[in-house]
């Protein structure tokens, strides 16, 4: 859990077009790195949707996970590849070989339980609201996924965990929107 120290939102550090890094690096809003951090926040924000749109008990309780794991990972991506071990000491929160492992077994079961598919999956067709919301975090996810695949390729240092969540996040959001309703 964060706390913050009371502050305003509003404090123009950004009217340059530059944001802040961990460590008190700054980068251009229109860089890769802040592309790949963008469209994370944005999937964490369409997993919400999903979770507000009533899905099933135990997939709340997954995509709470999910959105959890996500912090770590903006957290590793806002720092730069030089300033991984400052990060790593301070004990900030990162994805790990275990949370993909977990994504991938999540996965592998809730497609066990019974999900049966035959074609493709029409987003908001079934009329389910957290079906919905779950192919679009899906696609959000390939998009971050691309993102920091630029990023990786553009700047290197990019950790393989990190690279590989992304690609199951989206799995999980597709299988789950299968299950869900």
């Amino acid at each position: 859990m964060f706390i913050f120290k009371e502050m305003s939102i509003i404090t123009k550090r950004g009217d340059d077009g530059m944001t802040d890094l961990m460590f008190g690096k700054r980068i251009a809003k229109t860089s890769i790195r802040f592309a790949a951090l963008g469209t994370i926040d944005e999937l964490n924000a369409a997993i919400g949707l999903a979770r507000a749109a009533d899905v099933e008990g135990k997939n709340t309780v997954t995509l709470d996970r999910v959105q959890n794991l996500l912090f770590g990972l903006m957290g590793q991506l806002a720092c730069l590849p030089e300033d991984v071990a400052q990060y790593v000491e301070k004990g900030y929160a990162m994805v790990s070989e275990e949370d993909l492992d977990w994504l991938t077994e999540t996965a592998k079961e809730i497609e066990a339980s019974g999900v049966k598919f035959t074609h493709w999956a029409v987003p908001g067709a079934e009329g389910s609201m957290a079906r919905a919301h779950l192919d679009l975090a899906r696609t959000v996810a390939r998009r971050a996924e691309r993102h920091v695949l630029e990023l990786h390729e553009a700047e290197g240092g990019v950790p393989e965990v990190v690279r590989l969540f992304l690609n199951r996040i989206s799995d999980l959001m597709w299988i789950l929107a299968r299950k869900e309703g």
